[in-house]
């Protein structure tokens, strides 16, 4: 009876049928025993996995890990390969690294195992990409592909897509089309809808991050269509962000409000809640754009208390950044704006744009330094000096200038008002708190800390600036803001005199 429903989960998943799939494997985890039990719960785990309960998947793997006898030559690497991938969904990539070299000495004196060797070099590939490791990543991608050739065949649209979004974040973007391409065949010849959908959707949300929206559009739909049908609330609730983001760059704002509520619904239901904190603020600017600026007010506070409540700083100075933004955007288009907004977007903007312009004393090399300047820290610094300028403290502009620009002359033409940037599909990765005190990094003065980040050398976050004798500090007050409410250093402890 056991193996007979096993054998029924397994065929509703190859139906699509993801949560029937899961429903059937937890019954046979109630009702049986031994090996039946251990397979049941390592089933029941991946298909937690792709819904989106990723926690679940978790302390479901670990229960047949603890379970399952130590002789499980088989069974064990493949639980622990699991493992790590649903370790690396909720972030926990020391985990993952851990349960992928216990699952790499096992299979090494396997010869009859080729297929888990290829999964255990893909999550050992996906956990490099996680940390922007690219070069390692191409690395063990392409040995992946060759193992995948060789062992499993019908894998090998894995290691292929991996490559192409190598390629895609490194910036070869032709290279990265061909080989999502070569990946979309593979898994269409090896009969895997599943991978098929989740292929269209990453491609469509290349396509969408390098301007291409219009052959995005196609793409999503198509896969949206399977996710939908087959319950799988995670992937379904991306697919209805990109579609809201694209409706959002045409104007459509009704259908992007629409989408977006829908991808908020999919995202709770599954228990994304970082996913969900980031459609909010999507749904805030929809909000502010179509004059509703209360209800955006709500959306951003629940974003930042998610952001806040799970202790990631960074995201709550994004929120910041984009909530002055949006406060900037009402000075524009009202006639009779309220004499109190500029203040109070000031009061945002400064300190999130000193904790953002942090991070690239904290990033480990210099592209990704100048990804997060272009699409992160410029815009935040440009909108902190703007609504200063706006707000007429004289002290707070002279303040930026030391702390920001070391000397060099403001272009006060690009304090003017503007249209606030639009927020990106996907914002750059964030670094993991506590990695300012890089070993053998340079103790320089604040300028050339600043030379020094932007070119990619270690050095420590820029010393706090003295601009009189008595020891008054540079934007004292907004560091200390920053300090207290994103809980993240962005100063160092040194003082060195700007004169």
């Amino acid at each position: 009876m056991g193996r007979d429903l096993l054998a029924a989960g397994a065929a509703a998943y190859s139906r699509g049928e993801v949560a029937e799939a899961l429903r059937t494997f937890e019954q046979v985890a109630r009702s049986t025993t031994g090996d039946l039990r251990t397979s049941a719960i390592i089933n029941a785990a991946s298909m937690s996995d792709e819904l989106g309960d990723h926690t679940k998947a978790v302390d479901l793997y670990r229960e047949a890990l603890a379970e399952m006898p130590a002789d499980a030559i088989r069974k064990r690497p493949a639980a622990l390969v699991n493992l790590s991938q649903a370790l690396q969904h909720i972030g926990d990539l020391d985990g993952a690294q851990d349960a992928l070299e216990q699952a790499r000495r096992l299979l090494a004196a396997a010869d009859d195992q080729g297929d888990l060797r290829v999964a255990c070099l893909l999550s050992l590939t996906a956990v490099a990409m996680h940390r922007q490791q690219w070069a390692h990543a191409a690395d063990i991608a392409t040995e992946s592909l060759d193992a995948a050739v060789r062992f499993a065949p019908a894998l090998a649209g894995h290691p292929l897509m991996n490559l192409a979004a190598i390629h895609f974040e490194t910036g070869r973007f032709d290279l990265s089309d061909d080989f999502a391409g070569q990946a979309l065949e593979a898994f269409e010849t090896a009969g895997d809808v599943s991978a098929v959908a989740e292929t269209q959707q990453n491609l469509a949300i290349m396509r969408v991050r390098s301007g291409r929206p219009d052959e995005a559009e196609p793409l999503v739909l198509s896969s949206q269509t399977y996710f939908e049908r087959a319950g799988i609330g995670h992937r379904a609730g991306i697919g209805s962000k990109v579609l809201a983001f694209l409706a959002e760059g045409r104007g459509d704002t009704e259908r992007a409000a629409t989408l977006y509520r829908r991808s908020l619904d999919c995202f709770r239901a599954s228990g994304a809640i970082l996913d969900v904190a980031d459609v909010q603020t999507r749904l805030a600017t929809v909000a502010f754009g179509e004059g509703r600026p209360d209800e955006g007010e709500t959306l951003l506070a629940a974003a930042f208390d998610t952001y806040r409540g799970l202790g990631l700083g960074l995201h709550c100075a994004q929120v910041d950044f984009w909530h002055a933004a949006l406060l900037e955007s009402t000075l524009t288009a009202s006639e009779t704006p309220d004499s109190a907004v500029p203040a109070r977007a000031t009061a945002l903007a400064v300190p999130a744009a000193i904790a953002i312009d942090a991070v690239r004393y904290t990033l480990p090399n210099g592209r990704q330094r100048e990804q997060w300047n272009r699409e992160i820290a410029d815009p935040a610094m440009q909108l902190a000096f703007r609504l200063a300028y706006a707000s007429g403290d004289a002290r707070l502009v002279a303040d930026l200038v030391e702390a920001q620009c070391a000397g060099t002359t403001v272009d006060v033409g690009r304090a003017g008002h503007r249209t606030p940037a639009r927020l990106p599909l996907q914002l750059p990765d964030l670094p993991p708190a506590g990695t300012t005190d890089t070993e053998g990094s340079f103790l320089l003065g604040a300028a050339l800390a600043g030379v020094a980040a932007g070119a990619g050398l270690p050095v420590p976050l820029p010393p706090r600036l003295a601009l009189t004798s008595d020891g008054r500090i540079a934007l004292d007050n907004s560091i200390a803001v920053a300090e207290e409410r994103y809980r993240r250093a962005v100063r160092d402890s040194r003082v060195v005199p700007a004169w």
